[in-house]
């Protein structure tokens, strides 16, 4: 199993990035996917969820500015992020539980300067 996030980098308050997550080794249509983040010093935290149903869960922190989607036909997941803020920046990665193992992508950095 494979997660490999993309899209991060500097951006200044306000402004909007795009994650993407390609995975391979899982049956994508099925699986549940999240994104997490890390910011310096703190623990990691759950970002935001979409269930193979499609469903979707988030932050409160996030919510109304952040949104999740997937593409099954791509098997990829991604996370808009709009009205982004100086205590977004973290290293966001993607995740998911996959027959009982815990899957991590490498992380991607998104840094929001005031």
């Amino acid at each position: 199993v494979q997660l490999q996030a993309s899209g991060g980098g500097l951006v200044q308050a306000g402004g909007s990035l795009r994650l993407s997550c390609t995975t391979s080794g899982i049956i994508f249509s099925v699986a549940n996917m999240g994104w997490y983040r890390q910011a310096p010093g703190k623990q990691r935290e759950l970002v935001a969820r979409i269930f193979s149903t499609g469903d979707t869960v988030y932050a409160d922190s996030v919510k109304g500015r952040f949104t999740i989607s997937r593409d099954n036909g791509k098997s990829m997941v991604y996370l808009q992020m709009n009205g982004l803020r100086p205590d977004d920046t973290a290293v966001y990665y993607c995740n998911t539980m996959w027959r009982q193992y815990d899957y991590w992508g490498q992380g991607t950095q998104v840094t929001v300067s005031s």
